[in-house]
């Protein structure tokens, strides 16, 4: 099979997703999608004709975001004519699986070249726009014991012991990382600042940060999902599941988990000689990917199972990556992934994470990736791995190895 390289990896700054607030609101999602395309064009003097495809995230692919938002954004951004687009969906776990289409494409030989990443308009479309049936129709849900990601986080908490104090202090590390990172410029090499139609900047740096949080501030914050659970009887459903639990702890609020924005990203990805072609030295290389399922009760557990698997692909071990990225969906799914691995906090988002700096849906994978790339070039590391957890149960995981073409 062919070797897969990331080439180059950009994204939009995290807007707000809140049409009264958010400074990306007024854009279409597809305007947005457009952003890092371009960048990606603009950046190399890539020739669009030679992109095999453009594979594109979005969890909520309806209204503005449907109709297969891949092929419109390329349209937009200027690409040729004879580049196609396709819109996947795995929830969360959408832009980093927007990747490993891309890769399979590459490996398999069916293109050179191809453009992957993903967009999410959510002060638009709100989430669960497009329906969530393993919820909303009784039949399923009962079956399958289905409860809220909310919920789902705090039952891991309950289960595995995380107080308030834990699940707070992990945000506050996310906030001041975040905050840090800014302010050395980490970010500054895969940002693409986004302006109007008349060219005025719109947004040039993540919206949502925090840097002031503390633990005094984020305590004065009420549980996001005990009255709602009660009321649903969802406490009952993570019960019947968990017979053990006695009652469940409601630790997560809006300051532990992740927040809601807007914001697309894309990578570019081919083999080496296809890059070659047009005059592109490789940053990174694809050592390994997986994808799996997990107990879609609790559903936010998956990540460790993804990274063996492609840890073993890749013929590595958890002691061989330098740096990991993994999606800060809720406190309780990093501290959970760090229990399950016994990793090092300081090797895992380095640069704050979703709690922080946003969860755009369907960009996040792509987005994480990126910082995770960026960051290896410049703390000169060798091996990092992105992760992301997501609805239903499932994970996915990549192992990348840093190249001499990401090298300053």
């Amino acid at each position: 099979m062919t070797s897969v390289q990331i080439f180059d990896a950009v994204r939009t700054p995290r807007g707000r997703g809140k049409a009264s607030v958010g400074a990306l609101a007024e854009l279409s999602p597809t305007e947005l999608a457009a952003i890092p395309l371009r960048a990606l064009q603009q950046r190399s003097g890539l020739d669009t004709a030679a992109i095999g495809d453009v594979v594109l995230g979005c969890v909520d692919p309806v209204g503005g975001q449907g109709g297969d938002i891949a092929r419109t954004a390329a349209l937009v951004a200027g690409y040729d004519q004879g580049v196609p687009g396709v819109q996947i969906n795995r929830f969360c776990a959408s832009g980093l699986e927007a990747c490993a289409i891309a890769a399979g494409k590459v490996a398999s030989g069916e293109a050179g070249l191809v453009v992957a990443g993903g967009v999410e308009m959510m002060s638009r479309i709100p989430m669960l726009s497009s329906g969530m049936p393993v919820l909303a129709d009784p039949a399923i849900a009962i079956a399958q014991k289905s409860i809220p990601q909310g919920v789902a986080a705090d039952l891991i908490a309950t289960l595995r012991g995380y107080s308030r104090h834990d699940v707070d202090m992990l945000a506050v590390t996310s906030q001041t990382r975040a905050a840090r990172a800014w302010a050395e410029g980490r970010f500054a090499r895969g940002i693409v600042p986004v302006t109007d139609r008349n060219g005025l900047l719109v947004l040039d740096r993540d919206e949502a940060i925090r840097p002031d949080a503390d633990l005094a501030s984020i305590a004065t914050l009420k549980p996001s999902f005990a009255s709602f659970a009660a009321q649903m009887g969802y406490d009952a459903v993570a019960a019947q599941k968990y017979p053990g639990l006695d009652a469940m702890n409601y630790v997560h609020h809006a300051g532990n988990s992740s927040q809601i924005v807007d914001g697309a990203a894309a990578l570019l990805l081919g083999s080496r000689e296809a890059g070659a072609a047009q005059g592109l030295l490789p940053r990174a290389r694809i050592r390994g990917l997986a994808s799996v399922g997990s107990e879609p009760t609790i559903m936010l557990t998956g990540p460790k199972a993804a990274c063996e698997r492609a840890l073993k692909q890749a013929g590595l071990g958890f002691g061989d990556i330098d740096l990991w990225e993994l999606n800060e969906a809720f406190a309780a799914v990093v501290l959970y992934f760090l229990e399950q691995t016994g990793l090092d906090a300081a090797r895992v988002n380095v640069n704050g994470g979703a709690i922080a700096m946003g969860h755009p849906l369907g960009a996040t994978g792509a987005m994480i990736l990126g910082t995770l790339l960026d960051e290896l070039e410049r703390a000169d590391r060798q091996f990092g791995c992105a992760t992301l957890c997501a609805a239903t149960g499932q994970a996915i995981a990549m192992v990348i190895e840093r190249l001499d073409g990401g090298r300053k």
